[in-house]
């Protein structure tokens, strides 16, 4: 009797020990290579002597750069309260938990059980009489993975999980970007909204020397109508700037995720346009896929769908499981326990498709076109990259000129403004030429503020399409932050 238990167990023992010998010997389908894009040497536009293409800067926390401390504050602030830093957060979570239910997987599984039940026959199909049966035990399962299908289950739910992560710094990069170009918009608004109020009190003593010429005699009606005209025309355009103020604290707000209007009193007070650094540092192309966060997560993506034809291909084989159980069986809860009762099974199960219409092999299909898509998405995401940082440069190369070209015209309209007041004033030239120069050195001084609010965008925008704003090692914390 002890002969005939043993040699079965010898004999699964042997069985057992022999699968596990080719148990991850076999990995079907495709291992992963990442794609090698060949990019440039330097970038096509580097239009300004202050754009360089040597070695990358550090731009982990370019916003510091611009030394402004309001803008430092407010970017610390949103890291840790906007609302899609936090949803970001959370699909990271997500996506752990995922990846430990995909590496349980590659473990046994072990389940208690416990019954009891209580029944009764009929006299005429049976004894008529009362029955109990009670049963506990043990369960347990191990699917065996000869041909790696778990194992590319768990490749591809970590390279998810890499992406995930990837997509928070992307979120991470977009607002510190999107941050700064509404607090750069909201301070160009309130520079503009300074110039109109100061050229409006100009505008103002303009018109009461006109009023008090005609009134003396010195001239016509014509020219007091003109400089109430010029007034009137920039009172008009101050309650716009108010409102695209009003309008750009708000968002900011939102972003830092509070309320609209929680951030009115610390930023009420005008303070000057952010000013760009003398010299910005770009690095060359090839520093663009291993800095921006969207293509290093669809890199990650194309990595995962590699993994899935292989979790696909999987199905193709016989899939192995090691099935056992122990436990106790017996009319009476009193013998429940007693060594007679005990029950015992082991063994393996082995399930293969024969016929499925093709249904797995179609599933190779679309696992392999869907890594094609992926391929394709991760290619057109590093062009897209390119051309946002080439665009980029041109932009602020090309806007700095024109600010310079501004400054200038600003000197030269505060110049002429002047000498058409003393020629008026000396009864040399007609109105109309002070109110002309009044005009244009009001159109030179806003667009002059507006370029200075582009100079700075611009260069955000820069760093937004280098992929600044991250570092790896926040990446993957639960408190991420960049304050």
């Amino acid at each position: 009797m002890k002969i005939g238990i043993m040699y079965p167990q010898i004999q699964f023992s042997l069985t057992f020990a022999f699968l596990l010998m080719f148990a991850g010997c076999a990995t079907v389908g495709p291992d992963y290579v990442a794609p090698n894009i060949q990019v440039a040497d330097a970038w096509h536009n580097q239009g300004a002597t202050t754009i360089e293409s040597g070695e990358l800067q550090d731009i982990t926390r370019w916003w510091t750069r611009l030394d402004d401390p309001d803008l430092t504050n407010l970017i610390g602030r949103a890291v840790k309260g906007n609302l899609d830093m936090k949803t970001a957060r959370a699909r990271l979570r997500e996506a752990r938990a995922r990846r430990a239910i995909a590496k349980s997987d590659r473990f046994p599984t072990l389940d208690a059980n416990a019954s009891a039940s209580k029944s009764r026959s009929s006299e005429d199909s049976g004894s008529g009489q009362d029955r109990e049966f009670y049963a506990t035990g043990f369960d347990a399962a191990w699917e065996l993975d000869l041909f790696g299908g778990v194992r590319r289950s768990a490749e591809a739910v970590e390279a998810d999980l890499e992406a995930t992560r990837e997509d928070l710094n992307d979120v991470l990069v977009s607002l510190t970007a999107e941050l700064a170009l509404n607090y750069i918009e909201m301070r160009t608004y309130q520079e503009r909204l300074g110039v109109s109020e100061a050229n409006l009190q100009i505008q103002q003593e303009t018109y009461e020397l006109a009023r008090s010429r005609y009134q003396a005699g010195l001239d016509d009606e014509l020219a007091v109508a003109q400089a109430r005209s010029n007034l009137e025309s920039t009172r008009a355009q101050i309650p716009p700037l108010r409102v695209r103020i009003e309008e750009g604290m708000n968002r900011l707000a939102v972003l830092l995720g509070e309320q609209p209007g929680a951030l009115h009193a610390e930023l009420k007070d005008a303070m000057p346009i952010p000013v760009t650094p003398l010299e910005v540092a770009v690095g060359v192309p090839a520093n663009l896929l291993r800095r921006r966060p969207d293509v290093r997560s669809s890199e990650r993506e194309l990595a995962a769908q590699t993994a899935r034809i292989g979790v696909a291909a999987a199905d193709l084989y016989p899939k192995i499981t090691l099935n056992g159980s122990i436990g106790l069986e017996a009319l009476s809860l009193d013998d429940l326990f007693t060594a007679g009762n005990r029950t015992w099974s082991y063994g393996p199960r082995i399930t293969w498709p024969i016929f499925n219409a093709g249904t797995i092999r179609a599933n190779i299909e679309v696992q392999t076109a869907l890594q094609e898509q992926a391929l394709i998405s991760y290619e057109s995401t590093v062009l897209g990259a390119l051309e946002e940082v080439e665009n980029a440069l041109m932009a602020y190369a090309k806007e700095q000129l024109r600010r310079q070209a501004l400054i200038h015209a600003v000197d030269a309209a505060r110049q002429a403004f002047a000498l058409a007041q003393y020629k008026y004033q000396a009864g040399l030239t007609d109105f109309s030429t002070v109110l002309d120069s009044q005009r244009s050195l009001l159109s030179y001084q806003d667009q002059l503020a507006q370029s200075k609010g582009s100079v700075t965008s611009n260069l955000v925008r820069l760093y937004k399409a280098l992929g600044g704003g991250w570092t790896p090692m926040m990446s993957d914390k639960p408190n991420e932050s960049a304050s």
